[in-house]
Formats: structure tokens, C-alpha cells, sequence
């Protein structure tokens, strides 16, 4: 387990053509009747993946950009929540790795326990402490609950814990050429999901970092860590919070050359590595360090770490 890679609402739509219920139920037969996310259909097509913009960070791997082809697939419209992870707690026992492990990763004005319970910086980012207790239920240390936080998405939960739900609910993790065409909501070269407006353009747009990092948050978008799931405004495709907020795991193996020889048609990213794709930033994201709250904008992390920003979304199909 190592630290971070990264320091950095309105109602939902009714269910309709591109949507499906809540329960499940289109699905049948399969353990996707667990799964309280509500979905959205991506249609079959093609995309060019990779930094359109220039603002890529080296060593992320944002190029060369190139075409990929995928098919149709259905993904939550919102990250899995506290509330649907809870259930998937209840229903196996599951134990997060943050639990097991004891500690999880918490940026520091979020900590919410004992001096005694931290154990310190992260080497190279400060502003993420280690402190015992940290886990899903208790975001920010032994003192924190999720009471209040059942549609935030749920955190502090490792690429492993990931897929262990999936596996429950019959689904599984995006490949990162899947999360990128459903982030960009049907706008081919755009910086974010909703076009290359500034994030603050016209009001606040998704949940990042204002002020100065990582000291002081001015809480322009009203909120410290994370947000509701449901919070701003979805994408073209109907898909909430696709940047900021939370990193979301993805299915591949991260490489920084992995656009180099990436097939065209459903790439599934390397077939061997020693960390998983993020995407999409967090609410810690900011222009002056981690400007990876993009479409195009990838990270990574061991798949056994845990941290307060990241959590993830399902596919199927």
C-alpha cells in the first residue's frame, strides 16, 4: 500500500431511452439487481483518445492521441456511493484493505481523530497523512462517520475493494478507453465534459480545489472534500461528476507509453503492471498543481492503496 499519486445537487434523470431503473432489473439473472446505481447507455463508436488541449503533465502518458473504437456499454450515471457500498458490506462481510491494513491515506484538514491516530506525511505530499482508522466508514479517522453521507461517493476504498464489488454485482470496472469516451459526453475534442469553458465559468461545474493549495480552500463550490453524487450538472451522455470529486479506478494496468501501440479497437490497456489507471481528479485538483480534473487527464496507484479522494463507477456490457 503507498500513499496517493495525486494530491490533488439537482435531481437525476428519469429513466428513459439511453437510462435504465434503478434496480437492477434490466440485468436479470445476474448479481447487477444489488447494484442501486442508475445507468446510462453509451452507444458504440469512435473517439480520438489523448490531450487535445496542451495541458497534459509529463510522464502522465496523455499521447500520442489516436483513434479507438468500442462498443456499446452501460455505465453509472454516479460514482458507487456510501449508501450502495454499504450494502455490498452488509450482504459479505467484505473487508476493505483500509481496514485490514489499519491506516488509510487523509489529506490533512480533513482529519478527523486523535494526534495519536496519525502517523505522519506522506513522503513528497505532505498534505496527505496516514491515520489509523481511516476507512470507508470513517472518512477522515476514527472521530468522522458517513452518517450524513450516504449519496457522497464512497472513499478509502482500494482498486482491489473495487473489484471485489463488481464481482458481487455482476459488473466490473471501465477500461480507462471506455471511461474517457463516456467522460466526454458526446464532445469529441473537448477539455472537459461539458465543453472548454473554465471549470468557474458561469458558476462552478465540478468539485476541485479553490484557494491555495493546500492550505487554504475558499469554498467557492461549497465543499471541502467530497460532494453528493448528484451534485452540478451531468454530461451529454447523463453522467454525473465525471471530473472532480473523486479519482475513479479503472480496470487496466497504468504505463506511460501505453497510447504508444494501443490497438484500435477496445483497448484493454497493458497486460502487466505494478499500478491501475485513475481517472478524472478530485476535489483536491487544482491549476497551479494537479490539473488532471480533464477528460484526457490520467494517474495511478497500487491496487491495494486507499485514499479520502478516490472511489470508483461499474460497467456492464
Amino acid at each position: 500500500m503507498t500513499g496517493p499519486s495525486c494530491p490533488c445537487g439537482p435531481p437525476g434523470r428519469e429513466p428513459g431511452p439511453d437510462t435504465v431503473p434503478d434496480d437492477g432489473s434490466w440485468l436479470p439473472g445476474s448479481g447487477a439487481d444489488r447494484h442501486p446505481i442508475p445507468q446510462a447507455r453509451i452507444p458504440a463508436g469512435t473517439y480520438t483518445r489523448g490531450d487535445s488541449s496542451g495541458d497534459r503533465n509529463p510522464g502522465d502518458g496523455e499521447v500520442p492521441r489516436h483513434e479507438v473504437s468500442l462498443d456499446a456499454f452501460w455505465i453509472d450515471e454516479t460514482s458507487v456511493t456510501n449508501a450502495a457500498f454499504a450494502a455490498f458490506i452488509a450482504d459479505t462481510g467484505h473487508r476493505t484493505e483500509a481496514e485490514t491494513f489499519g491506516f488509510s491515506a487523509v489529506f490533512h484538514l480533513a482529519v478527523t481523530a486523535p494526534r495519536v491516530d496519525v502517523m505522519g506525511p506522506a513522503a513528497g505530499t505532505p498534505w496527505w497523512w496516514g491515520v489509523r482508522g481511516a476507512d470507508w466508514r470513517h472518512p477522515g479517522g476514527r472521530d468522522s462517520t458517513i452518517d450524513d453521507l450516504a449519496d457522497h461517493p464512497v472513499v478509502h476504498v482500494s482498486w482491489n475493494d473495487a473489484v471485489a464489488y463488481c464481482a458481487w454485482a455482476g459488473r466490473r470496472l471501465p477500461t480507462e478507453a471506455e471511461w474517457e469516451y463516456a467522460a466526454r459526453g458526446g464532445l469529441a475534442s473537448a477539455t472537459y465534459p461539458w465543453g472548454d469553458d473554465a471549470v468557474d465559468a458561469g458558476g462552478w461545474r465540478a468539485n476541485i480545489w479553490q484557494g491555495t493549495f493546500p492550505r487554504h480552500n475558499t469554498g467557492e463550490d461549497g465543499w471541502l472534500t467530497t460532494a453528493p453524487v448528484r451534485t452540478f450538472e451531468p454530461n451529454g451522455y447523463g453522467l454525473w461528476q465525471m471530473v472532480g470529486n473523486v479519482w475513479e479506478w479503472c480496470a487496466d494496468w497504468f504505463s506511460p507509453t501505453a497510447y504508444t501501440d494501443a490497438p484500435a479497437r477496445s483497448p484493454q490497456g497493458p497486460a502487466t503492471g505494478a499500478a491501475r489507471v485513475l481517472r478524472g481528479g478530485s476535489y483536491l485538483c487544482h491549476a497551479s498543481y494537479c490539473n488532471r480534473y480533464r477528460n484526457a487527464a490520467r494517474s495511478q496507484n497500487t491496487p491495494d492503496s486507499s485514499m479520502g479522494n478516490a472511489g470508483f463507477r461499474t460497467v456492464a456490457g
